[in-house]
């Protein structure tokens, strides 16, 4: 089974533009239900990511007031080298990824670095019990 089969679409889960205001990126993860926001360029290229956890620590390190925090460019809270898989990977190779770094998800790129999905952790649990 290849992470392919297993990603999630790029309209199921929390993709933004690089210069949405970080509120709107939280927004847009709450709507969504999901813990991570893909980060993209105009040309869906993957700059980077925001997870509900790295917002926790830099609410914690940032002393600033929420509300200038919430109007920044959502691109200054993100990872800017997130662990990333291709398409093509097995689902084993890229579950070892997963549980090696620690994650639950696991944006996926071509090799241009264009995000064409994101491989959350759920999913992948539910195709390898029913295999």
């Amino acid at each position: 089974m290849l992470v392919k089969d297993v990603m999630m679409s790029l309209d199921s889960f929390p993709v933004i533009l690089e210069n949405v205001i970080f509120k709107e990126a939280l927004e847009e993860m709450n709507h969504k239900k999901l813990g991570i926001a893909c980060v993209v360029n105009q040309d869906n290229s993957l700059k980077g990511i925001i997870t509900d956890g790295d917002i926790r620590r830099k609410l914690l390190k940032i002393q600033k007031p929420l509300s200038a925090f919430f109007i920044d460019d959502c691109i200054d809270h993100a990872i800017l080298s997130p662990i990333v898989a291709n398409a093509d990977f097995t689902l084993e190779a890229a579950v070892e990824i997963m549980r090696n770094k620690q994650i639950w998800d696991l944006p996926v790129v071509d090799n241009a670095n264009q995000l064409v999905g994101l491989l959350h952790l759920h999913p992948v649990v539910e195709a390898l019990l029913k295999k």
